[in-house]
């Protein structure tokens, strides 16, 4: 076959055009390090390369984001319910201290301003919330838990179950002390003197009078009373057995009301032996013996329906504890359900996918934590501590005018005395009172730890087992990158050299053609 100058000169540039192409693939390949540019150069590599990065995506975005998210959420669940145990450990040595019944003044004093202020730390922690998200509320992380403000209008139907497991001793009083301010009231008590009776009060009307009787205390104090969203009056149900009776209430307004309304001979509240008394300012449910007695030898579940308007700031939302109903609205009402049949809380899970198909829970609803049981026995505990400062004061203010010439006289002393008589009963009653209520707080504020304690354990062991999952992701990423890597990378040598070599073949390649070049069919003729 004849080869002509043009073939060869055609050959020759297709050579040049053939070692550029390389020396250019090898150029971008030193610049980015890759094996391939596009998929057409390699389409094994590019789609392996594909599936890879999908992956890499998938456990990045696990590593990265959705562990890190978790990890945060519930380190702002652990912060809040370790505050809430420091706060429910300050309560408890206050009672332990407040238990001794050696407080002065200004120790009583020094209690009630601890206790207000732990009462206003104790659910400000629910309120805790990780990136505007409230870590307690269940799916509702836009709302809080408790009332940020005092809402005097808001207005709610609640059905509360309790449990006659629950029930508790507890003592009311009658018939407290009213310190006389000048010499006719002094006067006025009727007292013994000289042989004749003088004055025209009772001592009974003023001698303090102690009663025993067992309670349930309702979520919220302060209620409309026992009655539906249309303001019908509603019946406490209770199940025993298998069977579920009606009861009707007596329902006072308040202490005072029941105290003038059912007090016996002997100046004492009381309580018909089959019935119930509910006071509406205290939220208490106070049981007759009989019936008392009955339910909590049947271990009795006891239903109550009760409405009530305005909320203080601090208190919990009625719709993270109960079924319940908004009806400030009549137009708008919104129910809330979160009770079960079977008295079990609805809750609803956040949960993080953390691995392929591993999914993890990183919430905790306040529910299954702690309700308000715990601010309620710290007012109550506040009261007493009140009444106890009130009595002191009571007997020092009788005293005081016991030195004072105006009260001077035998009979203004004997008088005086009886006064001091009364008034020092009070005082034991109430320090009495005080000393029971702290011991007996000791006991249930050790459930609340326990409570809390095991919450805080249970999320230390979804923390770890996030731990874990973190560091599989760990792992996994850093294989899926080398994989990734081996597929898809060229060492910088290995280019360098494959780069130089493709450049002199290239160089070579243009020199040949310079040669051939020089020589032509008419050298020879």
């Amino acid at each position: 076959m004849r080869i002509t100058n043009n073939m060869i000169m055609n050959n020759s540039s297709s050579n040049i055009n053939g070692t550029k192409t390389l020396v250019n693939a090898r150029n971008t390949q030193m610049t980015t390090q890759k094996k391939i540019d596009r998929p057409s150069e390699d389409p094994v590599i590019a789609v392996r390369s594909l599936r890879l990065q999908t992956s890499l995506s998938k456990v990045n975005q696990y590593y990265e984001k959705n562990i890190p998210d978790a990890e945060s959420w519930m380190d702002v669940t652990e912060t809040a319910l370790l505050n809430i145990r420091d706060v429910m450990t300050d309560f408890r040595t206050l009672c332990v201290n407040a238990s001794t019944g050696t407080l002065t003044q200004d120790d009583r004093n020094t209690i009630t301003t601890q206790l207000e202020a732990l009462q206003q730390a104790v659910f400000s922690e629910g309120n805790a919330d990780y990136a505007g998200r409230t870590v307690f509320t269940g799916f509702r992380t836009d709302k809080n838990l408790t009332f940020t403000e005092a809402e005097n209008s808001t207005k709610y139907t609640i059905e509360q179950r309790l449990s006659a497991d629950n029930m508790v001793l507890t003592r009311y009083y009658n018939n407290e002390v009213t310190v006389p301010t000048n010499l006719t009231e002094v006067n006025d008590l009727m007292v013994e003197f000289n042989g004749a009776t003088t004055g025209t009060k009772d001592p009974a009307q003023y001698t303090i009078q102690q009663s025993n009787f067992y309670r349930l205390r309702l979520g919220y104090d302060q209620i409309d009373g026992l009655v539906d969203a249309d303001g019908n009056a509603t019946k406490i149900k209770y199940t025993m057995n298998g069977t579920t009776t009606e009861i009707t209430p007596t329902v006072y307004e308040s202490e005072e009301a029941w105290a003038a309304a059912m007090t016996d001979a002997e100046g004492k509240k009381s309580v018909p032996a089959d019935g119930i008394v509910v006071i509406k300012s205290t939220g208490d449910l106070i049981f007759g013996d009989t019936l008392q007695a009955s339910l909590q030898s049947g271990h009795a579940d006891i239903t109550v329906n009760y409405t009530k308007t305005g909320f203080n700031e601090g208190d919990l939302r009625p719709e993270y504890y109960y079924d319940c109903q908004n009806i400030t609205d009549p137009a708008n009402v919104i129910t809330y359900d979160k009770v079960t049949d079977n008295g079990d809380y609805l809750t609803y899970d956040i949960n993080y996918t953390v691995a392929q198909n591993q999914t993890i829970n990183v919430n905790m609803e306040a529910c299954e934590v702690f309700d308000g049981s715990i601010q309620q026995d710290m007012i109550e505990l506040r009261e007493a501590v009140n009444n106890s400062i009130e009595a002191h004061d009571k007997v020092d203010k009788i005293k005081s005018m016991m030195a004072e010439e105006t009260y001077s006289s035998d009979e203004c002393q004997a008088k005086l005395t009886k006064w001091l008589d009364m008034a020092k009963k009070e005082m034991d009653y109430y320090d009495n009172n005080l000393s029971k209520m702290c011991s007996e707080n000791l006991g249930r504020i050790d459930s609340y730890l326990a409570d809390v304690s095991l919450a805080v354990t249970r999320l230390g062991c979804t923390m770890d087992q996030l731990e874990l999952y973190e560091k599989r992701m760990n792992d996994q990423q850093q294989t899926v990158q080398s994989l990734q890597s081996t597929n898809d990378d060229l060492e910088l040598s290995e280019i360098i050299i494959q780069y130089t070599a493709s450049y002199n073949a290239y160089q070579a390649s243009l020199t040949a053609a310079g040669k051939l070049s020089g020589q032509t069919l008419l050298n020879y003729i």
